[in-house]
């Protein structure tokens, strides 16, 4: 055999290994002398902590998913980011080391551009309108709308709708955000509404918020209620304005080679236990977002109900002036849903 043959050969044998070895990082089965030394073992990561809801409906579709296969399919469960932020844990499900991951509809801006719909304000006209878009065709199309990334879509998990709070002054009209510096998410979309509504957007990493908030680097931010509560930024912040300017919902996505590897049956098995967590999870997340408020003004929160009209006014020449034809399609038929 000569040299370069040899050469080849070896190359060859360590591609296979490798991405063997890729494979079983999201697949495996059970070692023997486990209780479920046969059963197939999917690896799923988020970045939540094990209290949130999300992280109990996940523990729930675990449970679920073993009583449906009888024992043959399981899921270990990686909370708090142990493995990578969402960004990252996309990442791993496009090249084959996770199966699955939660993530925000806006990280998936930069691989999915149609969900940056999601992080427009006020594309919904109330929580009815949003779940009905949600779990007819649009939702449907929406989840599978990744898969040319290798991302399949399992479900929405309920994030709530996002509302400003702040430090010192209150929110209680758009002219209030003027000059303000407000913490956004590092996307595109968001940055661009806070500018439309006067205020100066400022993207800083989820974990680092409370100190920012402290310290007086941003003068507020803009999230969901439970997020504002279990996170104890009503120990820095204590107004917090009901005015629900997006509906950005979580996404339960799986690796596409992961799912297209697994039976019709195991698919099955997998989507129907997914489906059912997330009606888990909603009901939970109905009860955390009153109990949440609560919270909140036992803080010492003062919360504010404001003119909605007035908000989604300011911010209507931005969705007047979508560039993208794909997204302003997408709101068109958004809107078109009864």
């Amino acid at each position: 055999m000569s040299k370069a043959w040899s050469s080849f050969v070896a190359g060859l044998l360590i591609g296979i290994l490798v991405a063997t070895v890729g494979f079983a990082g999201f697949l495996r089965f059970g070692s023997p002398g486990d209780a479920n030394s046969s059963a197939m073992v999917l690896k799923l990561a988020h970045g939540l902590d094990t209290n949130h809801p999300v992280h109990l409906a996940m523990e729930d579709m675990k449970t679920r998913l073993e009583e449906l296969s009888g024992g043959s399919m399981t899921i270990d469960i990686y909370p708090s980011a142990v493995l990578g932020a969402e960004t990252e844990c996309i990442e791993q499900l496009q090249n084959g080391s996770l199966a699955m991951t939660k993530t925000s509809a806006a990280a998936l801006e930069n691989f999915i551009p149609s969900m940056a719909v999601f992080s427009l304000p006020y594309v919904f006209r109330d929580e009815a309108h949003y779940w009905d878009v949600l779990e007819g065709p649009l939702g449907e199309e929406l989840l599978r709308k990744g898969e040319g990334k290798l991302l399949r879509g399992l479900c929405y998990y309920d994030a709530g709708s996002r509302n400003f709070y702040t430090k010192k002054t209150p929110i209680r009209s758009p002219e209030d955000l003027q000059g303000k510096k407000i913490r956004v998410m590092n996307s595109f979309t968001a940055i661009e509404m806070v500018k439309a509504m006067g205020g100066a957007p400022t993207p800083i990493a989820w974990g680092e918020l409370y100190s920012a908030l402290a310290q007086g680097t941003v003068d507020g931010a803009e999230n969901n209620l439970p997020s504002f509560s279990t996170n104890k930024h009503y120990e820095v912040c204590k107004h917090f304005s009901l005015d629900g300017h997006s509906r950005i919902p979580d996404m339960l996505l799986m690796s596409l080679p992961v799912w297209q590897s697994l039976s019709a049956q195991q698919q099955e098995w997998l989507q129907a236990a997914a489906s059912e967590s997330a009606e888990f999870q909603r009901e939970l997340w109905q009860k955390e977002t009153i109990a949440a408020l609560q919270k909140a003004k036992d803080e010492g929160v003062t919360v504010y109900d404001v003119d909605i009209a007035a908000f989604a006014k300011k911010v209507q020449p931005m969705l007047d002036s979508v560039e993208n034809p794909e997204i302003q399609s997408w709101l068109e038929r958004i809107r078109e849903v009864n």
